[in-house]
């Protein structure tokens, strides 16, 4: 079977799907006639971002003392290494997840940009939706700059946003969560 043979939804998930979440996802397409393949796109974690936090997280007084010193203690190459390392990690477990659903999945980890990542799939694998999977992210859902608005303006297809670990109800009760296709 071609990826066109089947009904092809395009996941962009924040961090690693937990089992309650994959089933969640599953459960969407449950009366579609075609096989459903889910493709998982996890952006790697950014080493830079951890550098900036664990940066952040020091006193002040230490930063502006030395901020030679600080840096001079970060691997950069290692810290990439890991990154990557987690990614892919999670990546599986997502990817598992979804298949202990019953579901057909595949994956990847990507570095460039979300949502230029989530469109390139979407019409690489004639995707027939995109779901994104995120924590809430209340500031940029209001300036709608946060990845399903973000989506909705780059892509052709429906566009899902589910928050994490959160099923249906918790979704529905507060606004939040599906935000509508």
């Amino acid at each position: 079977m071609t990826m066109s043979e089947s009904y092809n939804v395009v996941l962009l998930v924040e961090q690693e799907l937990t089992p309650g979440d994959a089933a969640q996802v599953r459960s969407l397409h449950e009366g579609i006639d075609q096989p459903v393949t889910y493709v998982v796109l996890l952006p790697i974690e950014d080493a830079s971002a951890r550098i900036e936090a664990a940066m952040g997280s020091l006193a002040a007084g230490e930063v502006m003392a030395s901020p030679a010193m600080v840096m001079s203690d970060v691997d950069l190459e290692a810290l990439r290494k890991d990154c990557e390392e987690r990614s892919t990690e999670e990546l599986t477990r997502t990817v598992e997840a979804l298949r202990a659903t019953g579901a057909e999945a595949s994956g990847c980890v990507v570095s460039e940009p979300p949502i230029d990542a989530l469109a390139a799939k979407v019409a690489e694998v004639d995707g027939r939706e995109a779901i994104i999977l995120t924590r809430p992210h209340v500031v940029a859902e209001f300036f709608h700059v946060d990845w399903t608005s973000r989506a909705r303006r780059k892509i052709g297809v429906p566009v899902l946003h589910l928050l994490e670990h959160e099923n249906f109800d918790e979704q529905a009760g507060g606004g939040e969560g599906i935000s509508g296709f």
